[in-house]
């Protein structure tokens, strides 16, 4: 420096002008990274694709093809839309209301006819346990008889027989009892009205009555198991008398307090039988009732720490958790304090109803134990309860003595309640139901309102439509109490049952077409309570697995706060995002009209994309039931629709033309054209129902039957349909027409195609024969319309092998509407409308994957928009299948050499340099090393990623799942559950000589129970259904170990036991558990839903921001004091034109360090309690009746249990002293 300031006096002008040019020159040899040419590499590379994929996927023709036809694009009135979607369900709900009160009306009126006449003598009835039932030899079993049953795409694609009904029983139920038999002959009645309502409304799926001795009638008849049902593994039937729909039909909602007895009154043989008769009780609650659990000794407490002085909401997760911690707890011994117990079980109950909490209903105690304790409890109730008694006390005597019996039984009838003595397990299921059934009174006495109850979401049956998975579907059950009207010696409030139907949720979001909505819009419906009923987002924890082999359902009650997911507060933001949502929840729940606007993340590809925008809110509220509708649009381009139709009695030609060979399908699950359920016309795919009915579209007196039947008031007289009755969507068959016309079209006007080529082939091989582009291998191309179309063409043989595991394209997008890179391109056009969106196959690399066979295809999507009067809506996207060697090399080549008249020694070609391409969430498209394909860029290299979210390139976005399913660390199928201990021996003696007392003293079975020692991993009496005992016959169909798995926490089960209605095999007891420590190996399906357990998650994800990076110039970065040796490595990055991606160029002399970051969902740090239980807005249900003036001259209050032979209480107390030791 000092050197050529010396000299530069005597410099001329141009000698210093050439010398700064030869520094320039060689600073730019020397320079890390030739950044010029990585800004001129990402140039070609981008526009040598989009000028490719432009001409190949011909959007501009398809385009103008849409503006020679009269089109428009017009603004979407969001709050007239969601007003006559939201009318169509409630006409749907309004059928399925009306059915079941038609149901309600005759049963009510045949059991009064019935007058305990008592004609239903077995066998004069469809057994579902005995239909087609054949012996060994081949003829009819001595108790079946045969009905012929067919298969039924309706109904959950089971063979039934749509003219009668079967009566499902539950094994332990007595089918000698009066009372059973009288409403099974009665109830007979009711098969010409369930044939009736179906006639009427096709689209009504099971009807039932559900009878409170506990068998169903149900409609239509079917076999149990099912005959070519959908479950290899089905068991008993359930017990629904605890189940939503029927608990909540016949009941008021409730606040309920557990007072658990742990003193040392209740030994420890009675310690199990008394947490099973509480978890019993929690299984009778739902989301309208409130719930807390204490345990008593010389103290009081929470049976769980984080529900201190409270009453939880009874949604699945509070009682999932409740019971957690119930068989968790220890019994911690001490004298027993029940007046203390009841004095803080009033209190807070008084104090929620004094301040509007709660249900504002039902009140009750349950106190579940030996009685102890009960000394000054008269004077807890004067303090508190009487005269009026507002609170119900129900008592479940669990050991004790008789004087402990008296006295709680006494606590019971004087406070409105119930009292029943419980000695073993097989008495649980029946007993806890008497606080249904007491609780039903006042309602029963009214006999006046009859109250709709809609269940909570469940996974139910298969679906009906052409593209089921067999993978169960989303239903609902509507149901309404059933009151018995005779007149009785003495004064009684019997609840017979109740009756309902199931109602598919798909059947729900037919009436909400989403074309609609639009490309990236979406419905949803919200409860009473704010739960969703249906979602984009919803994804139930359980299976089908449960229903299809019980027919239990098991509830989802996910809050929309759950699954609407808002983008992160800006501190210069003056909108509260949280407060719009809850504002949203508070409207819908309390069925009001309105629009809003959120911003929201939107999470793709199994929560690894994510993208956010603002989207439009607009709700309505479904009049007659506990439900309002929402529309959601994205904000901008969602907001405008394009209409371009074709009539078919216009058309030049047959419509059918457009629809000819197997390269095209339509959306599955939409409603083009369909037939009524009663219809014998059958279809194998979507494709062929769509071409019949256009066929008939083309012939003279076509009518479209666009408007479904509607619901009259409920006496009206309804018009049954005819069989073949159908339903045509007008517009979207019209719009699918012109779609499918404009792409025939285009087909026609490209000269050199055969007549079954299509357009884009024949450009690639016009393109092919002019030598332009040969550089890229597309394998397949591909056209997906508004109208739910999908039409591709393959461009190379890609004959897969009949045993390849692999879908083909057409198979896996068939919803292509619905698919990620549909809707990805239609977003990402609002941010570069000449622009493809580029995406490969995610692979997380936990396996070593060999892609040299099969390398992933790239596939590249844009959305083709169409313009009227200054409006643009989306009416197709167009695509490529890119073969990615082909696209590869000819990065390679891009990337290996300079720009002409420019000097650069370090190319992607050599070892100085990595290259990659990046998509728009930092997976990586196109790396040298094609094992990294697919793979999240911070698992390759964490440091260069963490810089790229610093410098803003990237910005990091944390999405929170409320739904996740996580390992469960407590399934019990993990081994080590029968472990041989030093006692164990004596213990299988133990049992042999129980069994052996058992032989002798049949009536033995409950004292065998509590004799039998316990161990925690052998038996769970959480779920105590079918512990029963079945006779030989019935153990002959294939009943055998099972497993109930309610919460996560699953235990193993034995159909054997103690039943009331047939005699007892075998030597298990109602204990349900061991034989002597012999392990059962769990159903397959059983162990596979116990491994999950719901759980929050989060995931880092990660997404471009463009607006950061500069066409003309790329970002230069470098790393520094990331080594020892104090080296720097410098990188590059420069946005691809017309495309989502960008190209990262890294320098690779200087070895930083090895940071992976991670775009996997990792469960969330749990706090000591857990995501706390939100205290939300909701509404309560519109009938409460709690309370009759009359009710307290019924004296039905309670009974004991048996009394056990003296002989048998000494042996089992002997056999119990002696081996528990």
């Amino acid at each position: 420096m000092v050197l050529i300031a010396s000299m530069s006096p005597r410099c001329s002008p141009l000698g210093l002008l050439l010398a700064l040019l030869a520094a320039a020159a060689l600073a730019n040899q020397l320079e890390d990274i030739p950044h010029n040419e990585v800004k001129n590499w990402a140039l070609k590379f981008g526009v040598d694709l989009w000028e490719f994929g432009r001409h190949f996927t011909k959007m501009n023709q398809i385009q103008n093809k849409y503006h020679e036809y009269n089109v428009e694009v017009v603004r979407k009135d969001g709050l007239l839309l969601v007003r006559e979607l939201a009318a169509e369900v409630k006409n749907h709900m309004d059928f399925k209301i009306n059915a079941v009160m038609r149901i309600m009306d005759s049963a009510e009126a045949a059991a009064l006819s019935a007058s305990g006449s008592g004609d239903g003598a077995p066998g004069s009835y469809y057994d579902a346990r005995w239909l087609n039932v054949h012996a060994d030899d081949g003829t009819l079993a001595a108790r079946a008889r045969r009905l012929l049953l067919s298969p039924s795409r309706h109904f959950d694609h089971i063979a039934v027989n749509t003219s009668y009904s079967a009566v499902l029983m539950p094994p332990y139920i007595n089918t000698e009892d009066p009372e059973v038999q009288n409403q099974i002959a009665w109830s007979e009645h009711l098969d010409p009205l369930f044939v009736n309502n179906y006639e009427i409304d096709p689209t009504l799926s099971w009807q039932y009555y559900a009878s409170s001795t506990g068998f169903m009638r149900r409609y239509p008849a079917m076999s149990w198991p099912p005959e070519d049902g959908y479950s290899h593994h089905a068991r008993d039937f359930y017990d629904f008398r605890s189940s939503n729909w029927f608990v909540e039909a016949a009941t008021s909602p409730k606040d309920l307090v557990i007072l658990l007895d742990d003193s040392d009154d209740l030994g420890s043989s009675y310690w199990r039988l008394a947490k099973a008769t509480v978890s019993g009780l929690l299984d009778t609650l739902g989301p309208n009732d409130f719930v807390n659990v204490y345990r008593y000794s010389d103290t009081v407490s929470e049976i769980h720490s984080c529900y201190t002085k409270i009453l939880a909401q009874a949604v699945p997760e509070t009682i999932r958790e409740l019971k957690t911690s119930l068989w968790n707890a220890e019994a911690t011994g001490g004298a027993a304090n029940l007046t203390g117990a009841l004095t803080t079980a009033f209190e807070i109950l008084h104090r929620y109803n004094r301040t509007g909490q709660g249900c504002q209903c039902n009140q009750a105690i349950a106190v579940v134990g030996a009685g102890g304790g009960a000394t000054g409890v008269k004077a807890v109730f004067r303090t508190w309860n009487w005269p009026h008694m507002p609170v119900r006390i129900f008592t479940y005597r669990v050991g004790g003595d008789a004087a402990a019996g008296h006295t709680m039984k006494d606590m019971a009838c004087t406070n409105k309640g119930f009292y029943v003595s419980i000695n073993e397990h097989s008495e649980i299921r029946g007993k806890v139901l008497h606080l249904v059934e007491v609780l039903a009174r006042p309602l029963v006495m009214y006999q006046t309102v009859h109250p709709v109850h809609w269940s909570p979401a469940y996974v139910g049956g298969r679906s009906s439509s052409l593209s089921d998975d067999g993978m169960g579907q989303l239903m609902t059950s509507v149901t309404v109490p059933i009151f018995d009207r005779r007149n009785h010696t003495q004064r009684e409030a019997n609840l017979l049952g109740a009756v309902g139907t199931d109602v598919p949720i798909d059947q729900i979001k037919k009436l909400v077409p989403p074309y609609k909505l639009g490309v990236n819009g979406y419905s949803f419906m919200v409860d009473n309570n704010g739960h969703v009923l249906y979602h984009p987002d919803l994804r139930p924890l359980y299976t089908n697995e449960e229903y299809t082999e019980t027919l239990r359902p098991l509830y989802s009650s996910v809050d929309l706060t759950d699954v609407e997911l808002l983008v992160d507060s800006d501190e210069n933001s003056r909108v509260n995002l949280t407060s719009l949502l809850l504002d949203l929840r508070h409207d819908m729940i309390e069925q009001r009209e309105g629009e809003t606007e959120i911003g929201v993340k939107v999470q793709y590809d199994n929560m690894r994309r994510v993208a956010t925008r603002r989207q439009r809110y607009f709700y309505s509220p479904v009049d007659g039931t506990p439900f309002s509708l929402a529309a959601v649009l994205p904000d901008g381009y969602g907001m405008y629709e394009l209409l371009a139709e074709q009539e078919v009695k216009h058309s030049v030609i047959n419509v059918t033309e457009y629809f000819k060979g197997d390269n095209w399908k339509i959306h599955p699950d939409w409603v083009y054209c369909e037939y009524a359920s009663t219809s014998e016309q059958t279809f194998n795919s979507p494709e062929e129902q769509l071409v019949h009915f256009l066929s008939r579209a083309g012939r003279p007196g076509w009518k479209w039957m666009s408007l479904r039947p509607r619901a009259l008031m409920l006496h009206n007289a309804h018009k049954k349909q005819d069989r073949d009755s159908y339903y045509c969507d007008k517009t979207l068959v019209q719009s699918l027409i012109r779609d499918a016309m404009v792409i025939k079209e285009l087909d026609a006007h490209t000269g050199h195609a055969s007549h079954h080529s299509h357009p884009i082939a024949t450009l690639m091989a016009l393109l092919t024969r002019q030598g332009r582009f040969h550089k890229f291998v597309v394998t397949l191309s591909f056209i997906a319309t508004r109208s739910g179309l999908l039409k591709w063409t393959e461009n190379m043989n890609n004959s897969r092998s009949s045993d390849s595991a692999e879908q083909h394209f057409s198979e896996k997008y068939a919803r292509a509407f619905d698919s990620e890179w549909y809707r990805r391109a239609v977003e990402h056009h609002a941010i570069e409308p000449e622009s493809f969106v580029f995406s490969v196959p995610f692979r997380d690399g936990s396996e070593a994957e060999d892609l040299s066979g099969r390398p992933p295809l790239v596939l590249a999507t844009h959305a083709v928009f169409v313009e009227s009067r200054g409006h643009r809506a989306a009416a197709a996207v167009v695509g490529l299948h890119f073969q990615l060697d082909s696209l590869a090399k000819h990065f390679l080549n891009v990337t290996s050499t300079c720009t002409a008249g420019s000097v650069c020694k370090k190319t992607c070609a050599g070892d100085e340099l990595d290259c990659y391409i990046l998509d728009d969430n930092g997976f990586i498209i196109l790396s040298e090393d094609v094992s990294q394909t697919g793979r999240f860029f911070g698992q390759v290299d964490g440091t260069i990623m963490d810089s790229l979210v610093q410098d803003r390139i990237y910005k990091k976005i944390t999405v929170h799942d409320h739904q996740g399913r996580c390992p469960d660390s407590r399934n019990p199928f993990s081994g080590g559950v029968n472990k041989l201990t030093p006692m164990r021996p004596f213990s299988w003696i133990g049992s042999y000589l129980a069994n052996l007392l058992a032989v002798w003293f049949p009536i033995w079975e409950s004292v065998k129970a509590r004799a039998h020692p316990y161990a925690e991993e052998e038996i769970d009496y959480e779920d105590y259904e079918n512990e029963d005992s079945e006779n030989e016959e019935d153990l002959d169909r294939d009943r055998g170990t099972y497993e109930i798995i309610i919460d996560g926490i699953g235990g193993s089960g034995s159909n054997s036991g103690n039943g009331d209605a047939e005699p007892t095999r075998g030597g298990n007891g109602g204990a349900g558990g061991g034989n002597g420590g012999t392990p059962r190996e769990p159903p397959r399906e059983a162990a596979r839903s116990a491994a999950v357990r719901p759980c929050d998650t989060s995931a880092e994800l990660f997404t471009l921001q463009a607006t950061r990076l500069n066409a003309a110039q790329p970002l230069k970065g470098k790393l520094t004091n990331c080594h020892n040796s104090g080296c720097e490595r410098p990188f590059s990055v420069q946005k691809i034109q017309h495309s989502n991606l960008i190209l990262l160029v890294v320098d690779t002399l200087c070895p930083c360090g090895a940071k992976r970051l991670d775009v996997r969902a990792r469960e969330a740090a749990r706090a000591p309690c857990g995501r706390p239980a939100p205290r939300h807005h909701r509404r309560r249900p519109a009938h409460c009746l709690s309370y009759h003036p009359e009710e307290i001259e019924i004296q039905s209050c309670g009974r004991g249990g048996r009394t056990q032979p003296l002989l048998a209480l000494v042996a089992a107390l002997m056999v119990r002293l002696w081996f528990s030791t």
